[in-house]
């Protein structure tokens, strides 16, 4: 499809509850129902504005397309009790009540990745199962839901996979982002294949960005924000155990004007509690 304006989210992790959650609630599968909780409704005012207001100054109203980066769902996993249903089901019809309409909006351009197996199943499959039900474009083999994606923005050739690299110090939160950029560079240049102007991941639920110089103005690694709070897990890592969760998601876009690709970002955090 030939498109100037991407938009890119990753990690929602529909059904826990520290992730997104409708404000209507999510009903499970034995006739109860699950209502956000105070957070949960301050995280859906962030999607809303994302898709509402910077959406649309950002692509200036033109036509867009969207990435899923991986993780649309929670799953079971770890050995965790955040999540609001341990049923599948009940997190997968969550989930299409959210993403069908970023489907209808971006009038089917809609791409979704596979995340981590702990969250969406072996293989993916629940992800799949997830991307068959809201229409997302399948690859040549037919999977909904894909490993990776390799996408022309314009001109200019992005690259999208859900995993990356991460660290327990913000003082080396580049480091495997940059690598990540510089290795793709080394495998396009060993078999003498097109490197990526830009590579966005997921997994990290942190935004960072760096890039390098390039012939075509700069190559860039792109990590996106996520959709969720600290979990009881987070509160076990060195860097994000002092710091807030980040929520949002990245546009990129090719100006035919100024013959550039851009990366805009929008990203939120939360004021840290009151001292007592």
């Amino acid at each position: 499809m030939d498109i100037d304006n991407l938009v890119v989210v990753s990690d929602l992790h529909i059904g826990c509850a520290l992730g997104l959650c409708h404000p209507d609630g999510a009903n499970r599968d034995e006739g109860g129902k699950y209502m956000p909780s105070g957070f949960q409704l301050k995280l859906w005012s962030f999607w809303m504005s994302f898709w509402n207001d910077f959406v649309p100054a950002s692509t200036k109203g033109e036509p867009y397309a969207v990435v899923i980066n991986g993780d649309a769902l929670d799953g079971v996993h770890h050995g965790s009790t955040t999540q609001w249903s341990h049923n599948l089901t009940d997190q997968g019809k969550a989930a299409r009540d959210i993403i069908a309409p970023l489907s209808t909006a971006c009038d089917g351009r809609l791409y979704m990745i596979r995340g981590t197996e702990a969250h969406v199943g072996q293989s993916g499959q629940d992800e799949e199962r997830l991307a068959m039900d809201v229409g997302a474009i399948p690859n040549k083999t037919g999977q909904r839901a894909r490993y990776d994606l390799w996408k022309l923005i314009g001109p200019r050739l992005v690259h999208f996979t859900h995993h990356i690299g991460t660290t327990g110090s913000q003082h080396y939160e580049s480091t495997a982002v940059h690598r990540e950029l510089m290795e793709s560079f080394l495998e396009a240049g060993r078999w003498n294949r097109r490197p990526p102007d830009v590579i966005i991941r997921g997994h990290r639920h942190r935004y960072i960005e760096t890039g390098i110089p390039t012939a075509n103005g700069e190559a860039r690694a792109v990590v996106t924000p996520g959709w969720q709070g600290k979990t009881p897990f987070a509160w076990k890592v060195a860097g994000a155990r002092q710091s807030e969760p980040q929520f949002g998601g990245v546009l990129i876009r090719w100006s035919e004007d100024n013959q550039e690709l851009f990366v805009r970002s929008k990203v939120w955090s939360l004021e840290r509690e009151e001292p007592e």
